[in-house]
């Protein structure tokens, strides 16, 4: 089936600089808006027990830490390679095989942890086992939505990939007020509106996609294409990882109570990614595109200019004016503590929003040289910070290792964009 008897039709355009201005504007203006009403549930935290919020934020980082990143990049780079060189049929059979055995692997986790749910409730200190129940359909949802977003962001669909991040954004915020204000639910109602907002951005991806994964399928290479995904698993696995991990590490050292204002920056922290992230996730396709037909692409520059720029600012702005957004969205019990990791969380989060940039470049020519280093980074990363918090028990620990490792994994992919010139065999390449 084409995409033009479907009434899917990629938005591929070939002005590549007008193009991409266009589609990574859109893409942050549809981030900044289903960022905003994602973030606004956390104007719920005045209205529930600092534990509950706290075992909120625990919950989602769970969310948080599912390899969504990886799995949203490696069908983009699948779908533009798939579309480049004529192999949707095969790009069929594979959405199909994934699909089914993320449900299997889910469902063979979610028993497990249906088992375990008293353990799991008290070593996390969750005030029920409600919120933990809600976040396994949750979690399905969450593997879905990056595959196939995965697949509108491969054929440059970016006008949906936009739309469902801002209507998931929108019924995430409103199911949340319901369930919170109305219903009392705290925190199960929190992740409760979060299933069905996410339920929806998934279910407009598998939609628009529907072109691709109905047609016929065909045989593909499997070792091929695992020498191709592996090392974007662990690519974008290690740049998710830094970005998500250090909540649960601290979840483990700290009180529910101690976690509210940490969970409050971080949330705070994070959405400077969402002004610089869309143009990373524009560039990656078209650079595999490129790289698929031997042409050359010069975005990259542009981006990662336009990346310093945006992330310097918004740290900047985030350090003068978060902590009067803090007095804004949350309790006075929560101002002080929030405030001061802030600054913190913020300079943490410019290194990496840099090298984010340099990954999505590397990994999208096939130059995956640079991965070892990467998971070197991140396992120094997750063996170092027990190390600290068990000398320092203090959350500026845990944002000041998150910092410097950041820092170290900026200089690796500077390193292996500019100061490295060996040439990297291409997996799969002549």
């Amino acid at each position: 089936m084409s995409a033009e008897k479907s009434g899917a039709i990629p938005t591929i355009d070939h002005k590549p600089h007008a193009a991409f201005f266009r589609q990574s504007g859109w893409l942050m203006l549809a981030n900044i808006a289903g960022g905003a009403m994602t973030w606004g549930v956390h104007f719920l935290s005045k209205s529930i027990p600092e534990a509950q919020y706290a075992a909120f934020g625990t919950l989602l980082m769970v969310v948080g830490c599912l390899p969504t990143m990886p799995l949203q990049m490696i069908f983009a780079q699948q779908t533009a390679q798939a579309l480049a060189t004529g192999r949707e049929r095969q790009l069929a059979g594979m959405i199909r095989i994934v699909w089914l055995w993320t449900f299997i692997v889910w469902l063979l986790g979610a028993l497990a942890i249906f088992v375990f749910q008293k353990q799991i409730v008290t070593g996390w200190n969750l005030p029920s086992a409600a919120g933990l129940l809600v976040t396994l359909p949750l979690v399905l949802l969450s593997l879905w939505v990056p595959m196939f977003t995965g697949v509108l962001q491969g054929r440059q669909d970016f006008f949906w990939m936009g739309w469902a991040s801002i209507l998931a954004g929108v019924v995430r915020f409103a199911a949340a007020v319901i369930l919170v204000m109305a219903l009392a639910l705290g925190a199960a109602g929190m992740m409760t509106g979060a299933l069905i907002g996410i339920g929806l951005g998934a279910a407009i991806a598998i939609w628009r996609t529907r072109d691709l994964w109905l047609g016929r399928a065909e045989a593909f290479d499997g070792k091929k294409l695992l020498r191709q995904i592996t090392p974007l698993l662990f690519g974008f696995g290690a740049c998710q990882f830094m970005f998500t991990a250090d909540t649960m590490y601290a979840k483990a050292y700290f009180t529910g109570d101690e976690m509210a204002p940490y969970v409050a920056a971080g949330t705070l922290s994070r959405a400077l990614l969402w002004l610089v992230l869309p143009l990373a996730a524009v560039m990656f396709p078209k650079i595999v595109h490129a790289a698929a037909k031997s042409e050359k692409s010069n975005l990259f520059n542009l981006v990662v200019l336009g990346t310093a720029v945006l992330a310097v600012c918004g740290g900047l702005g985030l350090w003068l004016f978060g902590p009067i957004v803090v007095k804004i969205v949350y309790t006075t019990n929560y101002v002080a503590a929030t405030s001061a990791l802030i600054p913190w969380y913020a300079l943490a989060m410019v290194p990496l929003a840099l090298a984010n940039v340099m990954v999505n470049d590397l990994l999208a020519r096939n130059k995956f040289g640079v991965v070892p280093f990467m998971v070197v980074v991140v396992v120094g990363y997750g063996f170092t910070l027990p190390v600290m918090l068990n000398h320092y028990h203090r959350l500026e620990v845990v944002l000041q290792t998150l910092g410097a490792f950041n820092l170290l994994l900026f200089l690796v992919c500077a390193w292996f964009t500019w100061g490295w010139k060996g040439k990297t065999k291409m997996a799969g390449g002549k």
